[in-house]
């Protein structure tokens, strides 16, 4: 069975590692020699375009940095919507946004092609492990389909519901871990300016009520260290908690947390630059206090 993996980023590669030594796999990627490389490095073939790519293929799998890339490529000579063939799937393990899912889901039905929304979670190391949570969206017919391919790289997977339900699920993830590593981070620098070191202060948390894994390894591992190893963009959290602010708008959901984690993020976003990572957003409280957390030298 073919199969076509579109995005090979961090997430995406060692995704695809998993499905090389199983399938007759197609890869694409914008930039075309991350592609061949990956090509030569495993039983893989690189694809010239969208449409090469999923030519010919049962499934292809999306993995970009948001639903509009993935919406962007079945259009035009070069897109997928024209070569993929009556009865293929289209896995979308981007972390997106339901209104395009389901509208990405519509246009494809319309030509017999399925659609599962199937953001992970676990990050680069549950990636490359193979041991990754995905959220699913999808009728349960193409679930089932589905389903084979996503156990290559998934451990635990989850029909959350219709198209659309997996984004969803996914979005509000990351919002509840935005909002507490904004919280931890305000809490955290209140108590340093107070004179409360923040090992000690980590050392209560995490034997306390208000522990979570942002306080119990992220904070630890990152900012006790002062380390901040760049391997989830804070644009990104900004977009996934965006997503999950407009969600709950969507459904008429009083949210007042999430629009202003969302804002917030935003704003750090703007202060630290594209390329930060999620836990540095801590930087940003830093500066408007005058205070550091962590080991001190």
């Amino acid at each position: 069975m073919k199969v076509a993996f579109l995005g090979l980023g961090a997430i995406g590669a060692p995704m695809a590692r998993h499905l090389a030594p199983l399938y007759t796999l197609s890869v694409w990627n914008r930039t075309a020699d991350r592609a061949r490389q990956f090509a030569a490095d495993h039983k893989a073939s690189a694809a010239t375009s969208p449409a090469d790519a999923a030519r010919g293929a049962s499934i292809v799998i999306t993995c970009l940095p948001t639903s509009r890339e993935v919406e962007s490529l079945l259009d035009g000579a070069d897109g997928m919507l024209g070569a993929l063939e009556s009865g293929a799937t289209l896995i979308d393990c981007t972390s997106g946004d339901p209104a395009t899912s389901r509208r990405i889901a519509a246009r494809l039905s319309e030509r017999g092609v399925g659609f599962v929304d199937a953001p992970v979670s676990g990050g680069v190391s549950g990636a490359t492990k193979g041991i990754l949570t995905v959220m699913c969206g999808g009728d349960e017919a193409t679930m089932q389909r589905a389903r084979p391919i996503l156990e290559a790289f998934g451990e635990k997977i989850v029909h959350c519901g219709p198209v659309g339900a997996g984004h969803a699920v996914k979005a509000v993830n990351q919002a509840m871990l935005g909002v507490h590593i904004w919280a931890l981070s305000e809490g955290l620098v209140a108590l340093e300016k107070a004179g409360v070191s923040t090992e000690t202060a980590l050392d209560v948390i995490n034997a306390s009520s208000g522990r979570s894994n942002t306080s119990m390894n992220l904070f630890p591992e990152r900012v006790m260290t002062r380390a901040f190893p760049r391997t989830f963009k804070l644009a990104l959290m900004d977009k996934d908690v965006r997503i999950a602010a407009d969600f709950a708008r969507e459904h008429g959901v009083t949210s007042p947390l999430l629009q202003l984690v969302s804002e917030l993020l935003r704003e750090a976003r703007r202060e630290l630059g594209e390329e930060a990572d999620h836990v540095e957003t801590v930087q940003v409280l830093e500066r408007w206090a005058g205070v550091a957390v962590g080991r001190k030298a």
